[in-house]
């Protein structure tokens, strides 16, 4: 599964919280927060959606980028 991805969370978190997100790069788009790095594998993914759930925020998006001929998007209504 190793591939770059982008979760989008409601609201802005600080450079601080990048350990905890296993070092993704924190970028700020409006009022959001996109956690944009390497996910190796799907125990992983599922340790940071945790951490997502624990903290309480809330999740936007969850974005795989496969490549540029295939992109699996999945967006959270809201």
């Amino acid at each position: 599964m190793k591939s770059i991805t982008k979760i989008e969370v409601q609201g802005l978190l600080d450079e601080k919280w990048k350990d905890w997100f296993e070092g993704m790069d924190i970028i700020h788009t409006g009022n959001n927060t996109i956690l944009s790095g390497n996910i190796v594998d799907e125990a992983s993914l599922h340790g940071i959606l945790n951490l997502i759930r624990d903290l309480n925020l809330k999740l936007v998006s969850v974005n795989p980028d496969v490549n540029e001929n295939f992109q699996n998007t999945t967006t959270l209504e809201k």
